[in-house]
């Protein structure tokens, strides 16, 4: 409890730390490219304020308060909160249908959802919520930007051509109400609004120092007055109120008021700070710079919060704004608090000024703003991408332009989860094979599999979401793959593992031992083994089923494996352990059998040795082939290889015969061909690996 106390207290103390961050050299640099970022966020701040339906004066208001606490109460020392097109564009998408535009209450009620937006994320902020931020897509983000850059084109078209069409209307609406007013065009607004469309392209070609829309809105204003164009019904700002922004007086207990607002105010939320903490990522991505995403959430929440209560509207962080503050040398989270004070200057000073920006302008300005939020570049990249991520994108994009902003942000932001959801839910199950240089592992497509081992990829946690499709996955290779006994699971991707996926491996694992095989690990995590001890899964596996890596196919190979299929029923040769293995073919259409029942006597090494040097020896038959039994085998021992041993079964001398091989296994199945036998044979227990372990003496034969 304590130390939440702390973190609480440590995100809304945040302009101390800063405060003891300045240096003399910093304030300089913060100064003038605060000065800078300044005299941009001036006419931006006007045409955000247009674009919500809101007057002029609103935006700067919301350019002095949110510049000011977003910048001293975030964690970035260059993002530039303030008036943006998609606040101000969901903003007139949640207000248009509930309140009047043009009237009071329309403010009011932009101050009240700013609030409302600000308040829902300080909780996210103080509630460790940042990492959200993450659930929301690309695609998404992309989508929705570019939807919404096309709306404001299209709320652009009226200003631009002084055409009175419906507020709110949706693009399609917008050209077909245009298409009928063609004959009432006013040319002068749309030579203003061309000229500005123009001087802001070109102006970076000859110098990028001073802001093009600055330059624009400088050059078209003077222009205008000079022409008298006022007079011939080009609309101007008008007069802008100098002054400190006054308390706005908010309906708080119009809880029917607050009711239709609240979906509006969460997709402020979510998509502010998604677009916030995104900005302020990017910037750092040059500077270096540790970003808090939970501070952020605090910071565009109180500067939300402020802008509500002194007149303004919902804000959010602008990246041209953003970048400008870096591109300008600014050091410190002070560039944007000395930008949120050029605007109220600049506003004091210049009011008279800036009555006589023409709309028509800053409608050029926003329109050029709106056509580079289509990001052509990152849309072509994810249609190329993800199948899935290219729908999500499209379907945002369509339900922007469609439904109302907050819930196609919302409907977006659940297509995220849900995709993401979906993904974690259906892990990629892969059986995979060697490369042709045994080093690493490749998918199988089509390739030759081992007929007894079958080596699979989990790539995905074993949560309860998940179990059921990766235990129907791999019950579906097995399906598929009806020979094989053994599965070796690659688990290093599997980061989490519940009851629920400990059930399913169960499941696996018992149909494996129906089939007379066993389940087999390896690279699992430490999480994973925990889970998989406390559960009693470990236990009832044994420590000999969690193999390394490095050795596993060796381990399997030799200890494991069935060489008799090895040797005469696989044409295969899949992993390096395969390549120096004889290959036989069994004569006619023979095949060896399966021991079915009890397994016959064992006799392990010493005791065969000794049973050897007793008057009454039993005969030892080699049933390995003549490569393997010239390399070493037991003094006194006749080769019969378990291949001809189908067809020679009378070669078998009468009376005691103890049957080796390399580990036993190729034995058990030559046991199986002589079961019928009086007195039935004996294997050796371990095969010759048992023989050499015990250090006895072996015959070798010059080939």
């Amino acid at each position: 409890m304590l130390s939440f106390g702390h973190s609480v207290a440590q995100l809304f103390t945040r302009p101390v730390r800063l405060v003891r961050s300045f240096t003399p050299e910093t304030l300089r640099a913060d100064f003038l490219a605060g000065l800078t970022v300044g005299l941009v966020l001036l006419p931006q701040s006007l045409a955000f304020a247009l674009l919500g339906g809101l007057p002029p004066i609103t935006g700067l208001y919301t350019a002095l308060t949110a510049t000011i606490v977003g910048a001293l109460w975030g964690s970035s020392s260059h993002l530039n909160s303030g008036p943006t097109n998609t606040a101000a564009i969901i903003t007139l998408s949640v207000l248009a249908p509930v309140v009047r535009i043009d009237s009071p209450e329309f403010v009011t009620a932009a101050s009240l959802v700013a609030v409302m937006a600000g308040i829902i994320r300080v909780i996210m902020g103080i509630a460790r919520l940042g990492i959200l931020v993450n659930f929301v897509s690309d695609a998404v983000s992309v989508g929705f930007t570019a939807g919404a850059g096309i709306l404001i084109l299209s709320n652009q078209i009226g200003p631009l051509l002084r055409i009175d069409l419906p507020p709110g209307a949706d693009p399609i609406t917008t050209v077909t109400e245009t298409a009928r007013h063609l004959d009432a065009i006013h040319w002068p607004s749309l030579a203003v609004g061309v000229a500005t469309i123009g001087i802001i392209l070109f102006s970076p070609r000859i110098t990028r120092k001073i802001p093009s829309v600055l330059i624009s809105i400088v050059i078209v204003s003077p222009i205008v007055w000079f022409l008298n164009l006022k007079a011939q019904g080009v609309r101007v700002m008008g007069p802008v109120p100098p002054g400190f922004p006054p308390l706005a007086q908010l309906p708080i207990f119009d809880l029917d008021l607050i009711s239709h607002l609240l979906n509006g105010a969460l997709a402020l939320a979510i998509i502010g700070s998604v677009e916030a903490v995104a900005i302020a990522r990017a910037i750092a991505g040059y500077t270096g710079e540790r970003i808090d995403s939970n501070q952020e959430f605090v910071g565009q929440g109180l500067a939300n919060i402020a802008s509500g209560i002194f007149s303004g509207m919902p804000c959010s962080s602008s990246f041209n704004r953003s970048a400008l503050a870096y591109q300008s040398g600014g050091q410190t989270a002070l560039t944007g608090v000395v930008s949120g004070i050029t605007v109220f200057l600049a506003t004091t000073v210049l009011g008279p000024l800036l009555a006589e920006v023409p709309r028509a302008a800053l409608a050029g300005a926003l329109a050029v703003t709106a056509w580079s939020m289509v990001d052509r570049r990152n849309m072509a990249r994810i249609w190329r991408g993800s199948r899935s991520e290219a729908a999500i994108m499209i379907i945002t994009l369509v339900l922007t332009l469609t439904l109302p902003l907050q819930f196609a942000i919302l409907t977006g932001v659940l297509m995220s989860l849900g995709y993401y959801l979906l993904r974690t839910a259906t892990p990629r199950i892969e059986a995979v094979v060697p490369d042709t240089a045994f080093r690493h592992w490749d998918p199988a497509h089509g390739r030759p599999t081992c007929p007894q081992l079958l080596v699979v990829d989990l790539q995905g946690d074993l949560y309860f979401g998940a179990a059921s499709h990766v235990e129907e996955a791999l019950l579906r290779l097995l399906d598929q793959h009806r020979t094989v006994r053994y599965l070796l699971l690659r688990m290093h991707s599997v980061n989490h593992c519940d009851v629920s996926g400990i059930r399913a491996l169960e499941t696996i694992r018992r149909t494996l031992r129906v089939r007379g095989g066993d389940l087999y690990f390896v690279r699992v995590r430490a999480g994973v083994m925990y889970r998989m001890q406390i559960s009693g899964f470990y236990e009832q596996l044994g420590p000999e089923r969690f193999l390394d890596e490095d050795t596993a196919i060796e381990f399997l190979f030799h200890r494991v494996l069935d060489p008799a299929v090895c040797i005469y029923e696989c044409d295969r040769r899949v992993f390096r352990e395969c390549q120096a293995l004889p290959k036989q073919t069994l004569p006619g259409h023979l095949t060896i059998p399966l021991l079915d029942g009890k397994l016959p006597a064992q006799i392990n090494a010493r005791a065969l040795w000794e049973a050897l040097h007793s008057p009454q020896p039993p005969a030892v038959i080699d049933v390995r082939e003549p490569r393997e039994f010239q390399r070493g085998h037991i003094p006194g021992a006749r080769n019969i290889p378990l291949s001809r041993l189908l067809s020679e079964r009378d070669t078998v001398p009468a009376g005691p015969v103890v049957l080796v091989c390399r580990s036993g296994r190729r034995s058990l199945r030559a046991a199986a061909l002589l079961v019928e036998r009086t007195p039935p044979p004996q294997v050796l227990e371990g095969g010759m690996l048992a023989w050499e372990a015990a250090n006895l003496l072996e015959a070798v034969e010059q080939a």
